[in-house]
């Protein structure tokens, strides 16, 4: 089913709306958010995203990631794709703004202003199968390591937050901690 996403300008205001597909072959600017949840032992929430997703299928990243769709607010949409992947709810907290471009094999191109947001996990997770493959859970410390040694099994974008924001990263996660 087509889905709309938020087309917007470098300040990250809404400037217009284009379906999911085109906007990411076009690599026209849009707003998304990623979701950085954490156990009471310091244990970041990771997801496998399944083979099927449109791009960077099979690959790791961070608990969960999407857009909001037009007139959808950007919180609001995180927590209705965090019960849609992954069965669960857990109350966040904004951390900052993050702006990438990559392009992927298949052509298709991100080009985001991301809305990144921690939480605590509390309770059992349930990945919706046609969205998730499998679930980890590392330490900073534990994940920096892991896409050191294998860089290719992670996705572009939680590769761009370790080495870019490792502090906002850091701050946010011991936050969502206390």
């Amino acid at each position: 089913m087509p889905e709309d996403l938020i087309l917007v300008n470098e300040r990250n205001r809404a400037i217009g709306r284009g379906e999911k597909q085109a906007v990411h072959a076009a690599g026209a600017l849009h707003r998304a958010f990623s979701i950085f949840l954490v156990d009471t032992d310091g244990r970041i929430l990771l997801q496998r995203r399944q083979r099927t997703k449109y791009h960077s299928g099979g690959l790791w990243a961070n608990t969960c990631c999407g857009h909001p769709h037009p007139g959808e607010r950007t919180l609001s949409a995180a927590k209705r794709r965090l019960c849609e992947e992954l069965g669960i709810t857990a109350r966040l907290h904004f951390g900052f703004l993050v702006r990438y471009e990559a392009k992927f094999p298949n052509g298709l191109r991100e080009n985001e202003i991301a809305h990144i947001y921690f939480g605590l996990l509390s309770t059992e997770v349930h990945p919706a199968p046609a969205e998730v493959m499998a679930t980890d859970r590392l330490t900073l410390a534990e994940l920096k390591r892991a896409v050191a040694a294998r860089p290719g099994n992670y996705s572009f974008w939680l590769k761009h937050y370790l080495q870019h924001h490792g502090r906002a990263l850091r701050s946010g996660l011991l936050t969502a901690a206390e």
